[in-house]
């Protein structure tokens, strides 16, 4: 037991875990915890290896890429991003995924924030970084990718942030960590 402000917290002991699933992203497992007050309860947890995403400014408007997304059977607007490959540097992750997905290599990367996309079921960390420096690269998109790709200005990104097509998560962040880059000139 831990105590925050408001007085003691819990850690929950795992008694036991069950593999559900593993594919070739995501692997599935039920876990059963003790509560402090004798109890078991389940966790449904989705283990991830991590991924990384960047906010890309060419010529001061935002590299983004407009795709289908089948978990929510729409067309996403998003920033360049992917998974981490096993031990793979997030840094590293970025500048594969920003060139791989754009056809744009960044000549400097900044980490701006790491997260947790959905901490109350998966254990995904994502790295953000900003780069405002690109050059041309080449565009290697995966054999079951396709996408497009935009370079968006600020007003744009809040239309479609309005509009819904914009509605993830790194997106939505990587559009804030843009704004207080143009009012404060740093990330």
């Amino acid at each position: 037991m831990e105590t925050g402000d408001k007085g003691p917290i819990w850690r929950e002991e795992t008694i036991h875990t069950e593999q559900i699933f593993q594919g070739r992203v995501i692997s599935l497992q039920v876990d059963t915890v003790a509560l402090p007050d004798g109890k078991q309860a389940t966790r449904e947890i989705v283990r991830h290896p991590g991924a990384s995403a960047v906010v890309a400014l060419l010529d001061g408007k935002l590299l983004v890429v407009d795709q289908y997304r089948k978990p929510m059977d729409k067309f996403q607007i998003e920033i360049p991003a992917g998974k981490l490959d096993a031990g793979e540097d997030p840094m590293e992750a970025a500048a594969r995924e920003l060139e791989e997905e754009t056809g744009y290599r960044a000549n400097n990367l900044k980490l701006v924030s790491a997260f947790y996309t959905s901490p109350g079921f998966a254990d995904e960390k994502l790295y953000l970084y900003f780069s405002d420096q690109l050059e041309a690269g080449e565009q290697q998109l995966d054999e079951d990718e396709d996408l497009r790709v935009e370079a968006i200005t600020m007003e744009q990104a809040d239309a479609y942030i309005a509009e819904g097509r914009i509605s993830d998560a790194k997106t939505i962040v990587a559009v804030y960590a843009w704004k207080l880059y143009l009012v404060t000139g740093t990330i």
